[in-house]
């Protein structure tokens, strides 16, 4: 994953195929996290059980776990996963450090949130393509896609090099009526 690219599909079908494996790999990463959050918070309760800290990540990440089912909505996280003004992190640079568990919860539970966020994004693009295969482009089409953070945002479709675009976009209909024509002419 680049971040920021332009990728060429020569059919709506590889394009689908493309976004189910990266849905998969981000649901996978979702889930990843989850459990490693889980985990964390489970090996911190006796030590930190009664911190502040605690008590609320130990709480979102409840609300994590029955929200698995359906992604996590970006209402249902606002100010959820951000980095609070705390004694965990010290500023180098431009550069956040912390070596405590605070801090390694807390950016688990960003990372879950941006991956959710993506999740919910791709999901809604791979449903934008959907609606596209309906249209019945054909098969003389590539679509250009501009992929941002991971995300397709843009699809250019163009007619595949060599062709006149009246004859991709206008075979269909003018396949059946010269044929109609030419047999009612040998008669």
């Amino acid at each position: 994953m680049l971040g920021t690219e332009i990728r060429t599909f020569t059919t709506l079908k590889e394009l689908g195929d493309y976004l189910v494996d990266d849905l998969d790999q981000y649901k996978m990463l979702y889930e990843d996290y989850s459990q490693w959050l889980g985990s964390l918070l489970r090996d911190c309760e006796e030590k930190h059980k009664n911190e502040e800290w605690y008590k609320n990540s130990a709480a979102l990440q409840k609300s994590l776990a029955g929200a698995k089912a359906k992604m996590p909505s970006k209402s249902a996280n606002k100010g959820k996963g951000k980095k609070s003004e705390s004694s965990a992190w010290i500023q180098s640079g431009d550069v956040m450090i912390s070596s405590t568990e605070q801090g390694q919860a807390e950016v688990l539970f960003e990372a879950i949130e941006k991956i959710g966020d993506k999740i919910q994004e791709m999901d809604k693009f791979k449903t934008t393509v959907k609606q596209l295969e309906r249209l019945g482009l054909g098969k003389k089409t590539d679509y250009i896609v501009y992929i941002e953070d991971d995300i397709p945002r843009k699809i250019v479709i163009r007619v595949k090099s060599g062709l006149p675009e009246e004859e991709a976009y206008k075979f269909s209909t003018e396949l059946s009526v010269p044929a109609f024509y030419s047999d009612l002419g040998g008669k």
